[in-house]
């Protein structure tokens, strides 16, 4: 496993921003004006996705998101009094590399927790090769995987069943009945095909039109864009992720001029669709970045921008709302947190109000939150929901 170790160990904070964290940094840290960080080892958190190939942009971005979070979690006396250091090993997009990584972080003791696997079939191997340790946001809404029996896994975002749900119904209330789907051959996009399914079904509605592609890395999209400009569809659900600006750019070649809703995993490919994203609607799992009447989104800023970016996007946010979800069961550990009370801790989170979005497991739940809504990229290529 290459592991490239990001380790979070900065500056005191200001007075407003350690108050902005005080709920989850150390109390004796927070009544100081700087870290109290206790003489023991820090605490790790793994991380395994995609950082140089194909979905490269939603692994990076996620990254980007948790290491800022942590990275002002630190700056006001961590947890406990004690750092917290995040340590990401690149996957390459492959399960196997994603499985072999998730246990050579099970073998390392000082690793508590796994945060934000990327992808299908990366997060069930992960979430099968180490029930022990808690599995925080995987990135992916396939359900399926969320049927299995795995306590050990806190999902933050929603399924692709409620993504679709909502793209479906979105498209009804504007009046556009033929709905059609491109979707990949493989686990994710025979989720998104079954939830697809079901929602025209709620609607009393036949799909238009349904292409897919080899899979999920494939740029073989070529015969998917010709079968639906030939069905002129009213809208065309994309339900691929970083494949998805070839596919757009084969749909408008082949004369295709259908409207385009894209799945929460197409946000990620919206900067390399250039002009092609303009008029696009995709579902979005967390608010908008720039959308600061979110008490959540305006901490997320600010500790981006701490952490010399204000490149603002719904993947980092995610990985940044995911770090908060994770930290707030760590901090329900208790000062010695082990595998076992950092997985009771996130299971005691109950009605938990992360600055206006609501994080709700208990006993038994696992699918802890609940936002889903659509937005559009306008003229000027600007974000609007």
């Amino acid at each position: 496993m290459t592991v490239l170790e990001q380790r979070v160990f900065l500056a005191p904070p200001t007075t407003s921003r350690r108050r902005v964290l005080t709920g989850l940094a150390a109390t004796a840290a927070a009544g100081l004006g700087m870290p109290a960080f206790a003489q023991g080892k820090p605490i790790r958190i793994g991380t395994t996705f995609d950082n140089s190939s194909v979905e490269k942009a939603n692994g990076q971005g996620l990254f980007q998101g948790s290491s800022a979070f942590f990275n002002a979690l630190n700056k006001a006396g961590g947890l406990n009094g004690t750092k917290v250091e995040l340590v990401m090993a690149d996957d390459t997009f492959k399960p196997d590399v994603a499985k072999a990584n998730a246990l050579a972080f099970e073998k390392d003791s000082s690793v508590l927790a796994l945060l934000h696997p990327l992808g299908t079939r990366q997060t069930s191997e992960v979430m099968d090769a180490v029930p022990g340790m808690a599995v925080v946001g995987p990135i992916t809404g396939t359900v399926a995987l969320r049927k299995k029996t795995a306590p050990n896994t806190f999902w933050v975002r929603v399924n692709y069943d409620q993504e679709v749900e909502k793209l479906v119904t979105t498209a009804a209330v504007l009046g556009q009945s033929r709905i059609g789907l491109v979707h990949s051959n493989d686990p994710l996009g025979q989720s998104v095909l079954a939830a697809f399914k079901a929602a025209l079904a709620k609607a009393k509605l036949e799909p238009a039109v349904i292409a897919t592609t080899p899979n999920t890395t494939s740029m073989e999209v070529g015969p998917a864009a010709e079968a639906i400009a030939k069905a002129k569809p009213q809208v065309i659900i994309i339900g691929l992720a970083g494949t998805a600006p070839v596919f757009m750019k084969a749909l408008r070649d082949a004369g295709g001029n259908s409207s385009a809703y894209g799945l929460s995993i197409t946000a990620s490919a919206l900067a390399a669709m250039g002009d092609l994203a303009r008029g696009l609607g995709f579902v979005i799992v967390v608010p908008s970045p720039y959308s600061t009447k979110f008490e959540i989104v305006r901490r997320y800023q600010a500790d981006m921008v701490a952490n010399g970016t204000k490149d603002f996007s719904l993947t980092s946010l995610e990985g940044y709302i995911n770090a908060a979800v994770l930290a707030e069961g760590l901090r329900r550990a208790g000062g010695s947190p082990t595998r076992a009370s950092v997985m009771a801790g996130l299971a005691s989170i109950e009605n938990f109000d992360l600055g206006g979005l609501k994080i709700n497991y208990g006993r038994t739940n696992r699918e802890g939150g609940h936002f889903v809504d659509v937005a559009v990229i306008g003229s000027r290529g600007q974000m609007l929901s």
